[in-house]
């Protein structure tokens, strides 16, 4: 390992070090730490608290018993399951598209879709901001790849202006970091100026916005003007793994060229059986979303009125800037001291000096945890002499 304890040493130095903290999750939004005491959790995306849902826990503990733990090959060989089939189709209603295709995780869904869709000599134009799942797909892609300014549509159609080959504009409709959305309808009808493909990360809106929670492409009634969307069942649907919805073709296409689908052990029948139930669930109480979103509101109302302000954005996503990496870990250090599991949001997943606490407000949390933990935010800050803002 030469090198690497240098490296790091100056990450440590620079407060940007990474480590595991062990948990157990005791309930909705909340934790227990490795000293046993019990905190409310800001850090998860279970934003509607299903994987503590028994509908959930029912429909897994069934398909254990009927498939087994596993399902013991990739699905072009013996691991196609009838229940991955089912599922597809819920999820293609759902989304009210053609098609859909489950992978093992949102990452591999990212990175199958765009390294199927374009090669070289191809360009994608995706937003700065965007995950790096996306990058790292545009990578082995091998396409030509432009990043715009983060939701800046004027420099979104000079890049397209510049793009050759096949374009593919890649963005997020809910920024996991900003918790900002991204100006969908703007973005749609520049591709359609262009003749370019545009793809569409839901992970941090199904669930949470739209019809059902179905994601904000079908909110924005934009659903058959989108050529990819992709989305989670390891957030807001308290499962895990992914899907893509889209049209029959694209489905076929990634079934013959996603790497990370054709190359990959099919998903747990469990954990498909439990995405089913989740999916059917948002069908029988569509204003789960809603009701999320108001109490995300109510938060910041809280912080605001706790002293912490600026101009927070409309997800349930709230991100507080501090600034440098080592005043958002110890403002993260006084937040646990204080009962509340944060964590510090560093470089490279942020930009150095924009290093904040990312809160992510679930059903777990009633009213008065939310109240609690502003005014808690707020004097860990004022003990350490921070002055943080909302984003």
């Amino acid at each position: 390992m030469a090198g690497y304890a240098e490296w790091l040493k100056e990450r440590e130095a620079a407060g940007e070090l990474r480590r595991l903290r062990p948990l157990v999750r005791i309930g909705p939004g909340r934790v227990r730490d490795a000293s046993g005491a019990e905190l409310l959790d800001f850090s998860s995306n279970d934003y509607l608290a299903l994987s503590f849902a028994p509908e959930l826990a029912d429909a897994a503990a069934g398909a254990l018993r009927r498939f087994g733990t596993g399902s013991g090959a990739a699905r072009l060989m013996s691991g196609d399951l009838e229940l991955f089939h089912e599922l597809e189709e819920t999820v293609a209603a759902w989304q009210d598209r053609p098609a859909a295709l489950l992978f093992g995780s949102g990452f591999a869904a990212n990175t199958g879709v765009i390294s199927a869709l374009v090669g070289r000599g191809d360009t994608v134009i995706a937003d700065r901001l965007c995950h790096a799942s996306i990058y790292d797909g545009v990578r082995l892609s091998r396409a030509r790849l432009l990043r715009f300014r983060h939701n800046d549509c004027n420099h979104l159609e000079e890049c397209l202006s510049r793009a050759r080959g096949r374009a593919l504009v890649v963005v997020e409709s809910v920024y996991s970091m900003d918790g900002d959305l991204a100006p969908l309808e703007e973005i749609v009808a520049l591709k359609e100026q262009r003749c370019a493909m545009l793809m569409v990360d839901e992970a941090h809106a199904v669930g949470v916005f739209g019809p059902a929670g179905s994601g904000r492409v079908n909110e924005l009634g934009l659903g058959r003007r989108v050529d990819v969307v992709m989305g989670t069942f390891g957030k807001a649907l308290g499962s895990c793994g992914a899907f893509v919805a889209g049209t029959e073709d694209l489905v076929s296409l990634l079934v013959n060229r996603a790497r990370s689908f054709i190359y990959s052990t099919a998903m747990p029948p469990a954990v498909a059986a439990a995405g089913l139930a989740a999916v059917r669930l948002l069908g029988e109480r569509p204003d789960l979303g809603k009701e999320l979103l108001g109490r995300a509101g109510y938060f910041k109302e809280r912080l605001a009125a706790a002293g912490i302000g600026g101009r927070p954005g409309a997800s349930q996503i709230v991100p507080v800037l501090v600034g440098e990496s080592g005043a958002a870990v110890a403002l993260a250090d006084g937040c646990r001291e204080r009962g509340l599991w944060v964590t510090a949001v560093r470089p490279p997943t942020v930009e150095r000096g924009r290093a904040r606490i990312r809160l992510s407000v679930t059903l777990g949390h009633s009213r008065e945890d939310l109240a609690a933990a502003a005014k808690k935010l707020a004097a860990a800050a004022t003990d350490l002499g921070i002055r943080p803002r909302l984003l």
